[in-house]
């Protein structure tokens, strides 16, 4: 039994079955064909006997027409189907005139004087054809529809009579519909034609049902050779060898994909195992000698300030530069090591408001300078978040100086949105600065991208960073000129 729920053995099954449905719907159709020709030859041939007995009863009586014979109640000549058979009764007497017949035009005549005009058979021309006309010997030659040139499809039959006035003849015309037996012929045919029509299509939707799933598997093939190693064959649910070798198909590749996630993240750590060594060695290095700058000008600015008003102003100016840059650098460094080693967070149950508002605490006075006013809305029944603060406070940071940044000393305004967003609590953090082009969007949270000319292009990174380490979301939406928004989703405690 195991064979036939393969693939071969369906197939094959269905075969067999569409042959024998084929054979026996030819065979019922011949079958109904033929005997529908039995009774057919049947019926012409009863109505022909009841023909020749009828014209016979008309011959041997004296006072009585064929027509009239017909006509009786009691006559046991015609049943209803022979009736409609018989044409007309022809009774041709031994001179070969028309004695009798169910036409009233080749009936005869009687003449003023008395005397009996007849028409002669040779005077009928429109005559159905003579069926088997030569077994009547010599007389043949005497009936004019022997080659008749008639479009008609009926048929005449002539019977010879012995009687005491010599040979008597009786014709009957049988009506015989040519284009019903055309019918009858071409059915077969048409049954034949629906059967392999029928038959045509269903080998269609087999071949087509039965090839699909290797049409499946050549595509997908193709999509893994162009490197999508995501595709996956539909027909896996299928019990035959099409159905397992799909499911092994789609084992393989996803077997792949893993591998391929797995190679990913072994060259991302190794990748950032070397960059935060090497990070690490550089950070160690440099910073050695900022502090010592740093401290310097310290000391210069207390000790070694000039008396001189105006070279004291200067001299100000020129020692708080260099330790903004002095404090510039040291924070790109700080950026540096934060992207480069491993986050490892402290997750806890937090309060959502209470990391925002110490990252708002940082830019108030900014914003208070640069006449950026500041809006927090937080809706009702907030759920704490499951986070590391200090993470999630670099987060905010990041977004609410990028945002100061971006709305520059012009004014504007920093909104920031809390609400609840089923399993997660959700951030909107929008701003009415100059917005960000299309074509960066896609890359602002890449290591070392920046649209601003003193940036390091890590703050976001870092941001990306943290928010997948909470297991969280974060997507951009801006227009140029018309502000920037950030929504982060950081999972609530369950």
């Amino acid at each position: 039994m195991g064979f036939f729920k393969t693939f071969r053995g369906r197939l094959l099954v269905i075969l067999l079955l569409l042959i024998v449905a084929t054979l026996g719907v030819q065979y019922y159709s011949n079958y109904l064909t033929q005997q529908e020709n039995i009774r057919l030859r049947d019926t012409q041939a009863q109505a022909l006997v009841a023909g020749i007995a009828l014209g016979t009863a008309g011959l041997t009586s004296t006072d009585e027409r064929v027509a009239d014979i017909i006509d009786r109640p009691d006559q046991t000549f015609l049943d209803e189907e022979s009736r409609s058979r018989i044409i007309d009764v022809i009774i041709i007497d031994n001179q070969w005139r028309i004695s009798d017949s169910l036409n009233e035009d080749y009936l005869p005549t009687s003449n003023e004087d008395g005397s009996t005009s007849y028409r002669m058979l040779s005077d009928l021309t429109d005559l159905p054809p003579l069926m088997e006309g030569a077994r009547l010997g010599e007389d043949l030659k005497q009936f004019p529809n022997i080659k008749t040139t008639s479009k008609r499809d009926d048929e005449a039959h002539a019977v010879p009579i012995e009687t005491s006035r010599g040979r008597w003849y009786v014709m009957v015309l049988l009506r015989n519909d040519k284009s019903e037996a055309a019918w009858r012929a071409a059915r077969p045919l048409l049954t034949t034609l629906a059967v392999l029509s029928i038959s045509g299509l269903i080998t269609f939707w087999l071949v087509w049902r039965f090839t699909r799933p290797i049409a499946n598997l050549s595509s997908a093939a193709r999509r893994v050779a162009d490197g999508d190693l995501s595709v996956r064959v539909p027909d896996d649910n299928r019990s035959d060898e099409m159905g397992r070798l799909a499911s092994r198909f789609n084992e393989m590749t996803g077997q792949l994909e893993r591998s391929r996630e797995l190679e990913a993240q072994l060259q991302q750590a190794e990748k950032s195992a070397v960059i935060g060594r090497l990070g690490s060695a550089i950070a160690h290095e440099i910073r050695n000698p900022l502090n010592y700058i740093n401290l310097t000008l310290d000391h210069l600015r207390s000790k070694f300030a000039p008396d001189d008003a105006e070279k004291q102003k200067t001299f100000e100016k020129l020692t708080s530069q260099l330790k903004d840059e002095v404090a510039r650098i040291n924070q790109q460094i700080s950026d540096f090591l934060n992207y480069s080693r491993p986050a490892t967070p402290n997750l806890q149950p937090i309060d959502a408001r209470a990391v925002v508002d110490d990252s708002l605490r940082l830019v108030e006075a900014q914003a208070a300078e640069s006449n950026i006013k500041i809006s927090l809305v937080e809706h009702e029944a907030v759920p704490k978040i499951m986070g590391d603060p200090e993470f999630l406070r670099s987060v905010f940071n990041n977004l609410f100086i990028n945002a100061m940044q971006a709305m520059g000393g012009g004014g504007g305004s920093l909104g920031v949105r809390i609400s609840p967003d089923g399993k997660f609590v959700r951030f909107d953090v929008s701003d009415t600065g100059r917005g960000i082009e299309n074509e960066c969007l896609s890359k602002i949270f890449e290591p070392y991208f920046s649209t601003k000319e003193t940036g390091t292009g890590l703050g976001l990174a870092i941001v990306q960073k943290i928010i997948d380490v909470h297991n969280g979301t974060i997507n951009v939406d801006s227009k140029i000129d018309d502000g920037t928004r950030f929504t982060v989703r950081i999972p609530r405690v369950s």
